[in-house]
């Protein structure tokens, strides 16, 4: 396949198609369906994404060998184009996807030799879960996904739902409202602790008393059934369609071993902490059942792509959460999100998340992506082992880190177009030899430009630094490793720019070099 730079503003619809064909066919102008899905699959685009359902479908009606010339081609691609398009010119927010694949994988590889910690067991049906299991899903703003594991694997979300049902108490109620009923400073004690902060509120809304508090405040006077299936929707919505389980068995074992729950409930029902009229077993049980909702990692990362895409789902473009709730719901993960490690987590790993006892673990990265981690053995900070330990190794080598983008660092940045951000870095530098500015060549130094890269004729910043007069600047290449004897595509060298302007210091400077 050929990397083409499409003109997007072209006259012609035609040649817009024709450059995309022309990127794909062979060398008689023809194609196959596997062609056109190869493109797409090998850019984390997969065939069950259904912004191509219908481009699936008419592929389906043509055998792997049958050929498909470029009428076709335009009449079965024309509502999936721009896709098409993105995915040949690395236009998708992982463009190196394969890369970042294959990096993705080794984590989950090293991770899953990791053996220690043990189940929730105050939950029975959470104690007998496969301890085994172990499932890593990640998916873009784009809607590019990574798999591995068992992925497939249904489990209960537990206190990621906590993310979700502020986000939905939050859109309903709005800011203010939602925080006269709940704090937002880490509580600093266990996540089931009976206690309150010095208002006589949750915390925060990621721990327990917090979500049972957001639970009262959506649609209290809707029956608890209209309740549970409203959110059920939203949930939906974040996952671009894919429905939502819910796991009965766990939300009675929820309800049978309540009993610090409905303390908490009580507790902050004798300070007038819930809104008036509040029935707190009917917020309870709310309660119960959002922490029973099922997903499996595949969908739990479609959700996560949601809320790191502005509360808007990649695949169905619908707008779920407005961008203040996101960024509220952000800011609460990033400092209250995991427990009693919560602080910990945010110094080392520096991403929003959310954990549950099941062994979930629900990372967004904003503008980038979600991960859904699924193992169910825990640590004593109830965080799953392995889900904390695969943070861990994905910001050791990639620069997701909330403060990574402050300094230079060696860690890949999977959202860089490799080949355009060294192409920026080159033109920064020999426009800087230029004009004369020092610092900034020293800045482009320091981020890894190959100094003796040239233009499109090939001239290099030491040509420019020399034939402009700077003496400064030129010193320091040469310091750095210029080469003198570069020779641009008129055949000369940096002396040869500095005799042409008469740059008589320079001159004596590179023939003493």
């Amino acid at each position: 396949m050929k990397t083409i730079m499409i003109k997007t503003t072209s006259s012609s619809g035609e040649d817009y198609y024709k450059n995309i064909f022309s990127a794909i066919c062979d060398k008689d102008g023809f194609m196959t369906k596997t062609d056109i899905l190869d493109i797409l699959v090998e850019s984390g685009i997969s065939n069950d994404d259904p912004r191509i359902t219908k481009l699936i479908a008419k592929l389906n009606k043509f055998c792997d060998i049958d050929k498909i010339d470029f009428d076709t081609f335009q009449e079965i691609t024309f509502e999936n184009i721009g896709l098409i398009e993105k995915a040949i010119n690395k236009g998708f927010i992982i463009p190196n996807f394969k890369d970042f694949k294959k990096e993705i994988e080794a984590i989950y590889n090293e991770t899953k030799k990791n053996e220690t910690g043990r189940n929730a067991n105050y939950i029975p049906q959470l104690a007998r879960v496969d301890p085994n299991l172990f499932a890593v899903a990640f998916c873009s703003v784009d809607g590019q996904i990574i798999t591995l594991g068992d992925y497939l694997q249904p489990y209960c979300v537990q206190s990621t739902a906590k993310t979700i049902t502020y986000c939905i108490a939050t859109e309903e109620n709005g800011e203010d409202k939602v925080h006269q009923h709940v704090g937002r400073e880490p509580s600093g004690i266990t996540f089931n602790a009976i206690a309150l902060n010095k208002y006589d509120l949750p915390h925060n809304p990621m721990i327990n008393s917090g979500a049972i508090m957001m639970c009262s405040l959506i649609k209290p006077e809707w029956n608890i059934a209209d309740r549970f299936e409203y959110i059920t929707n939203v949930w939906q919505d974040l996952a671009g369609g894919e429905p939502i389980g819910f796991d009965n068995a766990v939300y009675h074992s929820e309800k049978e071993t309540a009993d610090r729950n409905y303390a908490l409930a009580h507790f902050m029902k004798e300070v007038g902490a819930f809104p008036e009229g509040t029935n707190i077993h009917t917020a309870l049980d709310f309660y119960f059942q959002t922490c029973s909702i099922q997903v499996n990692a595949k969908k739990m990362a479609k959700i996560m792509a949601s809320i790191a895409n502005g509360g808007v789902c990649p695949f169905t473009s619908k707008k779920i959460f407005s961008p203040t709730t996101i960024r509220n719901c952000l800011s609460m993960m990033y400092s209250c999100g995991m427990y009693d490690f919560s602080g910990e987590y945010a110094f080392s790993v520096g991403l929003p998340a959310k954990s549950g006892v099941s062994g979930a673990l629900a990372i967004a990265i904003p503008n980038v992506g979600g991960f859904a981690i699924f193992s169910p053995r825990l640590d004593p900070n109830h965080n799953s082992v392995r889900g904390v330990e695969f943070s861990k190794r994905l910001i050791e080598k990639f620069s997701f880190h909330n403060y990574d983008h402050i300094t230079h660092c060696d860690k890949i940045n999977p959202v860089e177009n490799r080949m355009v951000v060294e192409s920026n870095l080159t033109f920064e530098l020999i426009w800087a030899a230029s004009a004369g500015d020092l610092s900034e060549i020293k800045r482009a130094v320091a981020l890894g430009v190959d100094i003796n890269k040239g233009d499109y004729d090939k001239r290099t910043a030491l040509h420019l630094a020399a034939a402009e007069g700077h003496e400064d600047i030129v010193k320091y290449l040469i310091r750095k490793g210029a080469d003198i004897n570069a020779i641009d595509r008129w055949g000369k060298k940096p002396l040869d720019d500095a005799i042409m302007n008469n740059n008589i210091s320079i001159i004596e400077l590179l023939d003493r070099t």
